[in-house]
């Protein structure tokens, strides 16, 4: 599972001009979700996610995190996160988890979050040709990857 996050000060997805999601400060996830995921990739991710500290302190240090702030995530699926470059110019995304596999654990990922930062998360709609747009803070951007734990 690979999650890029963007710390924000507001995003919103919006599916066909409609916005099906919106925050105000917290992080925007991009989601990537592969078919050798399992249920603990999302407790892992979810939990790293939910105690990272990169939100400013009174001192303006990178020590509080979505929770201290009270801040909100707003996750979009993007199987895009799993391309394969290696060989061409046209990536490979052999990798991502098919949608049967990857639609439950969005939402379990989804869930799970929520529940660990106390408020239910807003989100795109999973397969959906989607608009993004952010006001990335910072900008903070970071990539975290389940099987490579760092």
């Amino acid at each position: 599972m690979r999650a890029v996050i963007q710390r924000v000060s507001s995003a919103s997805v919006s599916i066909v001009g409609e916005i099906s999601g919106e925050i105000k400060q917290g992080f925007l996830i991009l989601l990537g979700i592969e078919a050798a995921d399992t249920d603990e990739d999302i407790e892992w991710l979810t939990g790293k996610i939910a105690r990272m500290r990169v939100f400013a302190d009174e001192a303006d240090l990178m020590n509080k995190s979505l929770t201290d702030i009270g801040g909100s995530a707003l996750v979009v699926s993007q199987f895009t996160l799993h391309a394969n470059t290696k060989k061409g110019n046209r990536p490979s995304f052999i990798r991502a988890a098919r949608p049967e596999q990857a639609k439950p654990m969005y939402q379990e990922f989804m869930l799970s979050l929520g529940n660990k930062i106390g408020i239910p998360c807003q989100s795109g709609e999973f397969g959906a040709d989607m608009q993004v747009a952010l006001v990335n803070d910072g900008p903070v951007t970071i990539i975290i990857d389940s099987k490579n734990r760092e």
